[in-house]
């Protein structure tokens, strides 16, 4: 084992202990990262605050960081800005020749393995893992690439055309990347429907048109559609009623794409479905090239990050606390962690 670093270590449901652990050893192509920033995520609330993780586990994937030691046979130099860009895919499987790396058949069933995240001070990671940030990137605007990915593949699955209406449901961080991304490519027709009035705030700040929840209306028949139905909606929320009010908005040959999880699962009126002739897709992980369009995005600065990046970082003993309150909906961007503070 290499030395030890500090870590917020999942114990059980609600449970964080930041603490000392041992880092693996450092294998020919591993890199060991000194952490920069590391986003909260959605799926880190589940593993944490609803159980899904495994005990002993180190969450955070979202992470920026620079190389302080590299393996042997490792490409990337010391010193090296990197980011962590998820799990090396076979390359062989069906799903990977078919440009769905994300659907890697050698990936393991989420959840159900003990992980060494970046909700630390150092952690290794396989240098094919990693990315380098492009120059003029800094850290903070690098531990972005992630979330921006996952926004990335659900407007290619969604793949809304600059005539066609969107409504995203929901204004969470990856809600809000999306509606970023599509404002920057012009997309003028877009609605954005989220209950907490900090979130969609913060959807009219990014420029979109915004309404609560309780103002949609479902047609009494599963035939009809409303008088300005999308033609694309994005459910980022994860939450049941979200999802099922999303299917009452779309126009006949509608796509709706599912990228928030829950436990809470909704019941979709397959008479609507029949009917119009919707389509319905989740949405997981990322496009093949999700990362490098994500830092390319990044870097050419036509996001605005003030907005997305919550503007005050925090520590790793300030961790359990912020997850309460971004369950809570009392958090409106995206929270990145900087661990050695």
């Amino acid at each position: 084992m290499s030395d030890p670093t500090r870590a917020a270590v999942y114990r059980g449901p609600g449970r964080l202990d930041v603490t000392e652990v041992d880092l693996p050893a450092l294998g020919p192509t591993d890199l060991l990262v000194e952490v920069a920033f590391c986003g909260v995520c959605g799926t880190d609330l589940h593993n944490v605050l609803d159980g899904w993780g495994v005990p002993d586990s180190v969450g955070g994937h979202e992470w920026s960081g620079r190389v302080v030691k590299a393996g042997d046979d490792a490409p990337t130099g010391v010193g090296t800005l990197v980011v962590g860009s998820g799990r090396r895919p076979c390359g062989e499987c069906t799903s990977c020749r078919a440009g769905r790396s994300g659907l890697c058949r050698q990936r393991g069933a989420v959840g159900t393995e003990k992980s060494f995240g970046a909700f630390a001070n150092h952690l290794v990671v396989d240098a094919a893992e990693t990315l380098p940030v492009p120059d003029g990137v800094d850290a903070r605007s690098a531990a972005y690439a992630e979330p921006l990915a996952v926004a990335l593949h659900a407007l290619t699955l969604g793949a809304p055309q600059p005539d066609e209406r969107v409504l995203v449901s929901g204004c969470g961080p990856i809600g809000a990347a999306a509606v970023a991304v599509l404002l920057a490519g012009g997309h003028a027709d877009l609605m954005v429907v989220e209950p907490a009035d900090l979130r969609r705030n913060l959807a009219t700040r990014l420029g979109a048109a915004t309404c609560h929840p309780d103002d949609l209306e479902t047609p009494w028949h599963p035939g009809l559609t409303v008088d300005r139905p999308a033609d694309v909606a994005i459910e980022m929320s994860g939450v049941r009623v979200a999802a099922e009010a999303c299917l009452g908005q779309l126009a006949d040959r509608g796509r709706l794409v599912l990228v928030g999880t829950g436990l809470d699962f909704p019941r979709l009126d397959t008479g609507r479905i029949i009917l119009n002739e919707l389509v319905v897709t989740g949405a997981y992980n990322y496009d093949d090239d999700g990362f490098e369009a994500a830092l390319d995005l990044i870097a050419s600065g036509s996001i605005p990050l003030d907005l997305l990046l919550e503007p005050e970082t925090i520590g790793l003993d300030g961790l359990l606390d912020t997850m309460v309150r971004l369950r809570a909906g009392e958090v409106a961007g995206k929270v990145l962690v900087r661990p050695g503070i």
